[in-house]
């Protein structure tokens, strides 16, 4: 588990002790405990949310918050009941670091409408903490040519999501990440993520590539805006 981002990992955290958020599924002491090994190979100290007396006085003072993936519904509702919506926006909009991966990747986005999961509990609404101005599809799918599967593609999905709303979708395929530190964002991995926006084909960005652009208004960027 996250030998793939090892060195993006130990570089981002540092030293810091990471505050693990482990809504997205049941088991909460045995997902943090599954975290706490596999980063802590790495030297990385783990501590869950779900432990803590205040889970919100824990993000409050945390240096790093990593919120992990299961299903994202779940994970949602969870830090709505518990009123971390709008203290993990404020707090990673001060300078907490924050990690998200899979359903916490989705976390960070406007919304959860472009999540891989099924609504197996029903959030107050889908509004997530906001903090890209676009969305993330994890877990990217190519379309298989050889697959006997008659449901939508991905791609399919997305491209119906983009006729509802505006804001672009980064598909993200497996062992891939984006970092964002202040006005920049990189992609990371060894594969290229693939770009959905409205009235626009979908096209690919290679691993490396510069996606800042991603993180201005639409309105001030033209590359978002125009074919």
């Amino acid at each position: 588990m996250f030998t793939h981002a090892k060195d993006a990992l130990t570089d981002f955290v540092g030293d810091r002790r990471v505050l693990f958020v482990p809504y997205a599924l049941a088991d909460h002491d045995g997902y943090v405990a599954q975290v706490a090994r596999a980063l802590g190979a790495f030297g990385i100290e783990v501590t869950g949310a779900h432990a803590e007396p205040d889970p919100v006085a824990a993000v409050r003072s945390a240096a790093v918050v990593f919120v992990g993936g299961g299903n994202t519904f779940r994970l949602l509702r969870a830090l709505q009941t518990l009123g971390l919506v709008s203290v993990l926006r404020e707090v990673v909009r001060a300078g907490t670091r924050y990690i998200g991966a899979s359903a916490g990747t989705n976390m960070a986005c406007p919304s959860l409408r472009t999540t891989n999961d099924m609504p197996i509990v029903q959030p107050s609404s889908f509004e997530a903490l906001g903090l890209l101005p676009f969305q993330i599809n994890p877990h990217y799918l190519d379309p298989d040519p050889s697959s006997t599967h008659m449901g939508e593609t991905r791609e399919q999905r997305l491209v119906e999501y983009l006729e509802e709303n505006e804001p672009p979708v980064l598909g993200l395929r497996e062992g891939s990440w984006l970092r964002v530190s202040g006005a920049t964002a990189t992609l990371g991995g060894p594969h290229p993520a693939r770009l959905f926006e409205r009235g626009r084909d979908p096209r690919e960005l290679p691993a490396g590539a510069d996606v800042s652009a991603l993180l201005r208004p639409p309105a001030a960027d033209a590359s978002i805006r125009t074919g």
